[in-house]
């Protein structure tokens, strides 16, 4: 694609709740509207209930999963050389180069590609090929003969083969052209009415008269008694033996096997070691169904310039998009702690102490004199009723308070109703799996040599969260592992009673916890959970709290 046709991304973390999908959706659209340029929201994980339920209530597409922002052969502006038919001649293949300027052409058959014909391929056909019968080995039309001589066909059909005999020129009399003409021979001769003849009677399968000479009617009737064909062409006998090899379908030559191809979805860093490996000056490009799209070289990857994106509501590297340091990011739009996103030249990062990253939008929609639709306004309303949880959380100002006010106004929203169908709509984990709980809303985090995890779900049924303490106490253990990391923590926070239940492992992990939170554990027992009172989030509220305690 045209680099000038990529869209900007826009995306949020990993583990996406409704806050980073919400906001992703509403930036992208402000920056369309401001820069004319294409922006699009993308999301980088599976999305929760909750939000689904957000998107489908106010009839928004999900944003499109992009795993990676990695280069890919697709981001490349590689050129869409047409693919050619293998019956074409030598010549029309040659010509076509020149017109394309290209030394490879592809070969293929309702867009799938057949193989491979280049210069070198059609200069061997020339310098390399002594063989008589050539022609007829390649089984080359008639119709190729033709255009290739700028001929007429005066007998025969133009689509059928020429398939068993050699090429000559009769030069010599006619009595001494009967020792070497054998069946089906191919003749080139000049307009004697006696070469013709001797020709036709020795069963030569076609006569190439030269000169543009008038061929007898005589000749012609006999030749279609014979089953000869008769070619007529401008030019002189020299020329016709020097252009007629180049009438062999480029089939014959062309290379089918072992071809090095690339996918639309290969990575860019991938390619390079193969092409560098590779003495071709070109490779075909196939789309995942192997449908044939194009032709690359290491030109093409020149000057290529990498993604760019917009990171929202994160600006942590491991809860970032696979592959950012790869992109080129152009803003980050954030309410987190300052984390370890490195970008190579200066960008636009806004980061505000605010509940919630929509809140931020909605100021720059303000700050830009954009105007805010009902549904934009909705998906910023509820982003935010989300993160703050109704107000609940700590991180929540006057600001985000202020700000869902006046969105509830544009959306026609009743906040308290809609919270508790939003929430009620998220906590609905009971029919969950271990796993799909714990990456609903998980995070890694570290401190100087210390790596954790925090993850967190929000529920307004106690009973509800009870039950899935004791499916996730095992679950969190195995994750150490699979993240290696030091320690985990989850927790399971209840928005009516505004408290969460924090369950953990890991070396030191309690001790921390107990520290942290002046919790006190009985000596010995190796308890795996912690009720912690009017701790609602995991930004202000436990994630300083264990750090602090980390860093001391």
């Amino acid at each position: 694609m045209p680099e000038e046709n990529r869209p900007i991304l826009v995306i949020g973390h990993i583990n996406p709740d409704t806050d980073s999908i919400c906001s992703a959706i509403c930036y992208a659209r402000l920056k369309e509207t401001i820069t004319g340029k294409k922006h699009e929201a993308r999301r980088a994980g599976q999305i929760n209930e909750e939000t689904r339920f957000v998107l489908s209530k106010f009839g928004v597409k999900e944003p499109e999963y992009q795993d990676n922002v990695r280069m890919q052969v697709k981001d490349v502006e590689y050129r869409e050389t047409e693919g050619v038919s293998r019956n074409i001649s030598l010549k029309r293949a040659w010509e076509i180069m020149k017109e394309k300027n290209v030394v490879t052409l592809p070969i293929t058959k309702q867009r799938r590609l057949e193989g491979l014909i280049t210069v070198k391929d059609i200069a061997t056909s020339y310098m390399d090929v002594y063989d008589s019968r050539i022609l007829s080995t390649a089984h080359t039309k008639y119709k190729n003969i033709v255009e290739t001589l700028d001929a007429t066909m005066l007998v025969g059909n133009p689509e059928e083969y020429f398939i068993d005999g050699k090429v000559l020129i009769a030069a010599a009399n006619p009595e001494i052209m009967e020792n070497y003409i054998e069946d089906n021979d191919l003749v080139i001769l000049g307009n004697r009415y006696e070469s013709q003849l001797s020709a036709i009677e020795m069963n030569a399968g076609c006569i190439v008269v030269c000169e543009g000479a008038v061929v007898a009617t005589s000749i012609k009737k006999l030749a279609e008694e014979n089953g000869c064909n008769i070619i007529c062409t401008p030019h002189d006998t020299y020329t016709v033996a020097r252009l007629i090899n180049q009438s062999m379908p480029i089939s014959y030559f062309m290379t089918r096997e072992d071809l090095v191809t690339f996918c639309t979805d290969d990575y860019i860093d991938d390619i390079r070691d193969i092409m560098a490996k590779m003495r071709h000056r070109d490779f075909p490009v196939l789309d995942k169904k192997g449908t044939y799209m194009g032709m690359m070289s290491r030109r093409n990857l020149l000057g290529t310039e990498r993604k760019k994106v917009i990171l929202v509501d994160h600006n942590e590297k491991s809860q970032a998009v696979d592959g950012i340091e790869d992109a080129e990011i152009m803003e980050i739009i954030d309410h987190h702690r300052l984390g370890t996103i490195e970008t190579i030249s200066p960008v636009y990062f806004r980061n505000q102490p605010l509940g919630c990253t929509a809140t931020i939008v909605y100021q720059m929609y303000t700050e830009n004199n954009v105007k805010i639709d009902k549904q934009t306004a909705s998906l910023l309303c509820a982003a935010i009723i989300s993160d703050t949880l109704m107000y609940r959380s700590p991180t929540c100002t006057e600001f985000d308070k202020l700000a869902a006010k006046e969105l509830s106004k544009i959306a026609d929203l009743d906040v308290e109703s809609f919270a508790a169908e939003m929430f009620k709509a998220g906590s609905n984990l009971s029919k969950k799996s271990e796993e799909e709980i714990f990456y609903q809303d998980f995070k890694k985090f570290s401190s100087g040599d210390i790596s954790f995890g925090v993850g967190q779900i929000t529920s307004m049924n106690e009973e509800e969260l009870s039950v899935i303490k004791g499916r996730m106490l095992p679950y969190i253990k195995n994750m150490i592992t699979v993240h290696n990391i030091d320690m985990i923590y989850f927790m399971l926070t209840d928005i009516q009673n505004e408290s969460t239940e924090l369950l953990f492992a890991g070396n030191h992990a309690q001790e921390l916890v107990a520290n942290a939170f002046a919790v006190q554990f009985p000596e010995g027992d190796d308890i795996a959970s912690a009720n912690l009172k009017g701790v609602v989030s995991r930004k202000k509220q436990l994630i300083p709290a264990l750090m602090k305690v980390m860093q001391q």
